[in-house]
């Protein structure tokens, strides 16, 4: 247990001496010590000082009481900086290295310079430099020099306990370099003080000037000064200054006022300063432009032209130029010139005035515009009735044209600038008075112009009535208040165009198809023209009447009416009219079935076609004969073993007749003689059902069919007498009689 806290100990005994060892191995470096300070610059102070051994850097110090200013240096010497001037400081050095740094070195003073002067120099003239400066700080005297900048000639120096100097007879135009520097009571000096500064150029010689009277400007030329940078020409008049400048030996002054004297100086300027000025040379500009232009056209054709006077003006020239590009022109002493001059131009009219100078300036340029010309090819067109178009050739000078047509109670106008117008909203069958007038803006319309009478067109008649009459022709009449007017009437159709004229106010048109649709137009026409078209009045002359008409008996008491189409009918109406009554049909189709017809009489046949607006054509055909009535009482009787006789009662009205038997055998016919009322057939056969029919036969031959069918049968007994049998539809019986056995 004791054994333990003894090596302990001896362990850190061991240690402290370890570290003892390593302290004694990292000391400060040494003290240096200061061999001298001294400083050259007003701003800083060197320290020289021994170098000491494992020393890295140097820590400078100063203290002048107030600041202390440190400085890291690596080696000597070393300086300190940001001092100020004449001021005595503390200076101590410290060496350091890894171990740290040493204790400050013994103090040494050192008081820094003085301050160099702040010079200001100029050149008062062209031989002479000032130099100025503010007083410097512990400083009792100055020393300043001169030479040239470069290098050349001699130096002057003076010493001086003033502020200012000034050197002179130097070479004008020149540059000199001024060295200054200031000293103290020991005779020290302090730091110096370099500028350059050039003397002023002496004034220019030999000046020339050259005056341009259309740019009223002037070119002034000189002989080149030493050392002048650059030149400033002035020109003085009682109300102006002008200049110019330049780095050569001449310059143009422009914006010269006309009428004007100046005087022209020349000035040399380089960085020192401006020369002084030559003899002024004196100019003599050109007169002003004349003022005052008064421009008059009295009497027309005539321009007097007229301006008032002004200085230095010696005699004047007026050109007057017109629009086309001829000029003329007039020289006088006088203030006023005359000229010829023409309608429809614009006149320039300039003035100048003239001196040994040259011409004045261009003034004012003035401008005179005669009245336009007049139109003289007016050519009137008339259009219709309420328009007329005008055309003329367009005249000199006119911008605008005026055309007024007069018919005594109205007036109408139109302005374009086209050399045409279009006069509408006249009145018709009217003398209108015309002119055209030209005008500008300058000076208005020219009145002087001539007119024409020109007369409108007839006014469109109005067509009244068109009526067609019962010849089919068509009277048209109409109203109009024209004089003098011959009359046109058209009846514009689809199946062609027709017409008719007249001075008055109707006319007759013929041979206008049936069915057909018209339009009717009117036109009034005289000497000056043609009236536009009436409105047009719609015409529909009567249906045409069908070509052909066909009657065929249906029944006895039924006909069938048909015809062809009539063209422009629409509907129609049929007639059949006889002394025992009226039977009729309205159609919109091309047939027609009428009943209670009377057989065997005459009719009248009628047709009306009707158009879709009610006109209605009546057409007449031949009269119509109905057919003979159907024989009444028909019977069967035999005619021994193969023979028939067909019997029947006849109806009212004498008629042909035809029979027929229809059997299973065969079909058997007999007509009967003239006037009578039966019919044999023979070589029937027995033993079959016969329909049997008679027919009345037509005039025409045809043999009509819608007579009632009977049916029989004939039997064989073995007797001559055979039997007989009508076979009704209904309740058959049998009959035996000595002859011929029938059924009702």
């Amino acid at each position: 247990m004791a054994g333990g806290p003894k090596k302990c100990l001896s362990l850190i005994g061991f240690s402290l001496i370890c570290l003892k060892m390593v302290a004694s191995a990292k000391t400060a470096p040494e003290i240096p010590t200061i061999d001298q300070a001294y400083s050259k610059i007003s701003n800083s102070i060197t320290v020289e000082w021994a170098i000491v051994p494992g020393a890295t850097s140097y820590l400078l110090t100063a203290e002048d009481g107030d600041t202390v200013i440190e400085t890291m240096v690596a080696n000597s010497p070393g300086t300190v900086t940001g001092l100020k001037a004449a001021t005595l400081y503390q200076i101590t050095v410290r060496s350091i290295s890894a171990a740290g740094r040493s204790q400050a070195s013994p103090p040494k003073e050192a008081k820094t310079v003085l301050a160099a002067p702040v010079l200001e120099v100029s050149s008062p003239s062209p031989d002479s430099i000032l130099v100025q400066w503010e007083a410097v700080y512990m400083a009792i005297g100055f020393s300043v020099s001169i030479m040239r900048a470069n290098g050349l000639g001699r130096i002057w120096k003076e010493n001086t306990t003033n502020t200012t100097l000034t050197f002179t007879s130097l070479d004008a135009g020149t540059l000199y370099t001024i060295k200054a520097y200031a000293w103290n009571a020991n005779g020290t000096p302090g730091d110096d003080s370099t500028c350059n500064q050039r003397t002023s150029p002496r004034a220019p010689a030999n000046i020339q000037v050259s005056f341009d009277s259309g740019a009223l400007q002037a070119s002034v030329s000189w002989a080149p000064t030493e050392g002048a940078f650059n030149y400033t020409v002035m020109a003085l008049s009682g109300s102006s200054e002008l200049s110019c400048s330049t780095v050569f030996s001449s310059c143009i002054i422009s914006s010269l006022q006309c009428g004007t004297r100046y005087l022209i100086s020349v000035l040399a300027s380089n960085d020192a300063g401006s020369s002084g000025s030559a003899s002024a040379v004196t100019l003599k500009t050109v007169a002003c432009a004349p003022g005052r232009v008064t421009i008059q056209e009295d009497p027309p054709g005539h321009l007097s032209v007229s301006w008032s006077n002004v200085d230095l003006g010696d005699y004047y020239v007026a050109f007057v130029k017109s629009d086309d590009g001829l000029e003329v022109h007039c020289n006088t002493s006088l203030t006023q010139c005359n000229f010829l001059s023409e309608c429809g131009f614009t006149y320039f009219i300039s003035v100048f005035a003239y001196n040994k100078a040259g011409q004045s300036p261009l003034g004012d340029v003035f401008n005179y515009t005669t009245a336009p010309c007049c139109p003289s090819d007016v050519n009137p067109v008339l259009v219709s009735s309420d328009r007329v178009e005008i055309v003329w050739s367009p005249v000199r000078g006119a911008e605008l044209y005026e055309t007024k047509a007069v018919d005594g109670s109205s007036v109408l106008e139109c302005t374009d600038t086209a050399p045409a117008c279009t006069l509408s909203a006249l009145a018709c069958d009217t003398e209108y008075n015309i002119t055209v007038h030209s005008y500008s803006e300058v000076r208005g319309s020219n009145k002087s112009c001539t007119s024409r009478f020109t007369t409108t067109a007839p006014c469109s008649p109005e067509i009244k009535n068109v009526s067609e009459d019962a010849f089919s022709m068509i009277n048209v009449h109409w109203q109009s208040s024209n004089d003098g007017a011959t009359y046109t009437v058209t009846a514009q159709g689809e199946k062609g165009r027709y017409g008719c004229s007249s001075a008055g106010e109707s006319c007759t048109m013929r041979g206008l198809p049936c069915g057909s649709l018209f339009s009717v137009t009117a036109v009034a026409e005289t000497q000056a023209g043609r009236s536009p078209p009436s409105y047009s009045v719609p015409l529909e002359t009567v249906p045409c009447c069908p070509a052909g008409l066909t009657v065929t008996q249906v029944t006895q008491s039924v006909v069938n009416v048909s015809w062809t189409v009539g063209t422009g009918a629409q509907t129609y109406v049929t007639v059949l009219e006889s002394h025992t009554g009226q039977s009729k049909c309205h159609t919109h189709q091309n047939h027609c079935l009428l009943g209670c017809i009377t057989c065997g009489i005459n009719y009248t046949v009628a047709l009306k076609a009707v158009s879709a607006t009610g006109l209605t054509a009546d057409c007449t055909y031949q009269s119509y004969s109905s057919s003979a009535c159907c024989p009444l009482g028909v019977k069967l009787y035999r005619l021994g073993p193969n023979g028939i006789r067909i019997y029947w009662q006849i109806a009212k009205g004498s008629a042909n007749y035809s029979t027929d038997l229809y059997g299973s055998k065969g079909i058997f016919t007999c007509a009967p003689s003239t006037g009578l009322s039966f019919c044999d057939v023979t070589e029937i056969p027995c033993g079959d059902v016969y329909t049997v029919m008679v027919s009345p036969v037509a005039e025409t031959g045809l043999k009509l069919t819608f007579c009632p069918k009977k049916i029989y049968s004939v039997t064989c007994s073995g007797s001559t007498l055979g039997m007989v049998i009508y076979r009704g539809k209904r309740n058959a019986e049998r009959h035996t009689k000595p002859l011929m056995k029938t059924e009702t």
